[in-house]
């Protein structure tokens, strides 16, 4: 039983760090505090962040506001990945700095996409069947 009690306190910490990683990089954007000019005039969300076991790694996901220019954000993330790197692990108390990885997050994309097909005639006319 103790076993369990130790991969559950291990994911609320992965949890908990991963969103203090989320407000750091958050912050960051908002303030403009990176030097570049594609973050500079782009709202970026972050979406969420993934802490790995071993805290080294965090998967970084984004949106663009309106998922405009979706690609050149997540290249200008990538090419200031040092900078943010750096001060993640500044703010962040934690043993190591974390690798920082940044994905487009494609959540709101397959939402809608559900969306979508939940309106499609032919698959409203079998969820409005009674059979």
């Amino acid at each position: 039983m103790k076993h369990n009690d130790g991969a559950q306190e291990k994911s609320v910490r992965t949890l908990r760090v991963g969103e203090q990683v989320r407000h750091v990089l958050s912050e960051i954007l908002q303030r403009g505090d990176v030097h570049d000019e594609t973050l500079a005039s782009h709202m970026v969300s972050i979406t969420e962040v993934r802490m790995s076991p071993d805290l080294r790694h965090a998967t970084v996901f984004v949106k663009p506001l309106l998922g405009k220019d979706e690609a050149a954000v997540l290249k200008a993330l990538r090419t200031n990945t040092a900078y943010l790197q750096r001060e993640v692990a500044h703010r962040v108390k934690m043993k190591y700095a974390a690798r920082l990885k940044f994905l487009a997050d494609e959540s709101f994309d397959e939402g809608s996409h559900i969306d979508a097909l939940l309106r499609d005639p032919h698959v409203a006319q079998d969820i409005g069947s009674d059979d």
